[in-house]
């Protein structure tokens, strides 16, 4: 038997309500082509996206229908520099657009208004939870366009057990929160995300350091010392750089989201409106630029490390490192996360949750008692085992 409908708002409910930035179907456009519902064929409420079939589900009458997709269609590395100079010309020749104005949307289940503000681009009614997204806005010839979804893989249920989980495994965590556990909601969130591919060339120069030891002082003074000799190094190499991920989105814990890769890429699917229905999305406010800037410290670390590597030894001098970087192409993605505030002892901490693989990164406490005996018996062990030496 289905179930009814979702409730209207309440009649005194003149006032548009805000979705800010908070918590092969192309779906029905609404209101004048602004916004987009996923109606079902069986009741008439609301698709959304579940997880665990991988299809869209009527929450009422539990309805299901596949989301199609071309099996011709790939999800493509798009030109860097042709992206950049396609924005270039927009702004020279000044077409508006609609980015950081208020677009209001009609909820097309129980008439309520609501505006979306900020980067947030899907979300769901306040009054009659239907899943509702802005219309064209990740597809937009103004902005760099979403190529690809990585779907959620990840039910809620089962980051909160991994939650629990990684909660139990917390070193020097007080008894009382390993015990109660981080007690929130969980919210399921599209994160934008600008990947990028490089060829890179590279030429250094430096010193490779090589340890030897001599013996200095007599009798009871007798030691070894560490000395080291220096050996000029230089060279060149390639190395291609794929799937560099930088988080296009700010205001949010990006060491924490960073600790969650990888994603698993190879599940990405082409970018399909009805694989938001039901979850909040937000749009990038890195622009595409910025975000290489980005992606270059990550590249240029790992040049580093390829360097030392290269220049061997026991140490190494680094004097300079010259780079080129070719063949620059991005993709721009949108990847699941729950993430997670909650509350202890007067002070929240942030949790979040790789949708796709489960990984759980967060803030916690700590006992500093724990900390505090943990040093002490560190100390006590460390005298106690030079007392031995001695012997």
């Amino acid at each position: 038997m289905s179930l009814p409908p979702p409730p209207l708002p309440p009649e005194d409910a003149e006032e548009p309500v805000f979705l800010e930035d908070s918590p092969a179907l192309g779906g029905q456009r609404i209101d004048d082509e602004n916004g987009r519902i996923f109606p079902c064929e069986g009741c008439g409420a609301d698709l959304v996206f579940h997880i665990k079939t991988q299809k869209l589900k009527c929450k009422h009458c539990g309805f299901e229908k596949e989301i199609g997709f071309d099996p011709e269609q790939e999800v493509e590395e798009q030109d860097f520099y042709g992206m950049l100079a396609h924005l270039k010309n927009l702004r020279e020749e000044q077409v508006d657009s609609d980015e950081g104005e208020e677009q209001e949307v009609q909820c097309e289940s129980c008439g309520a208004t609501l505006v979306f503000v900020g980067t947030v681009t899907s979300s769901e009614c306040p009054y009659c939870t239907s899943p509702i997204q802005l219309d064209k806005v990740h597809t937009s010839h103004k902005r760099v366009p979403v190529d690809a979804v990585l779907p959620f893989q990840i039910e809620q249920k089962v980051a909160r057990q991994n939650l629990k989980s990684w909660v139990k495994s917390l070193w020097f965590a007080p008894n009382e929160f390993v015990e109660k556990g981080a007690e929130g909601t969980f919210h399921g969130v599209y994160l934008p995300y600008f990947t990028f591919d490089s060829m890179t060339s590279t030429k250094y120069s430096g010193q490779r350091g090589e340890y030897y030891y001599v013996t200095v002082g007599t009798g009871k003074h007798r030691r070894q010392e560490r000395r080291t000799r220096w050996y000029p190094a230089s060279g060149a190499f390639q190395r291609f750089f794929d799937d560099v991920v930088i988080l296009a989105s700010r205001g949010l814990p990006r060491k924490l989201i960073r600790a969650l890769e990888p994603f698993p890429m190879q599940l990405l699917i082409p970018f399909r409106h009805a694989l938001l229905a039901g979850f909040t999305a937000r749009t990038y406010d890195v622009e595409l630029e910025d975000g290489f800037v980005l992606g270059k410290e990550r590249i240029d670390a790992a040049l580093h490390s390829d360097v030392c590597s290269r220049i061997g030894g026991d140490t190494q001098r680094v004097s300079s490192i010259q780079s080129q970087y070719d063949a620059i192409s991005y993709k721009h993605l949108l990847l699941p996360l729950w993430l997670m505030t909650y509350k202890y002892k007067d002070k929240f901490y942030q949790v979040v949750v790789n949708a796709a693989t489960g990984e759980v990164q967060g803030e916690r406490p700590y006992s500093w008692v724990k900390i505090l005996l943990a040093s002490l018996v560190g100390g006590l062990l460390g005298i106690g085992g030079f007392a031995l030496a001695n012997q």
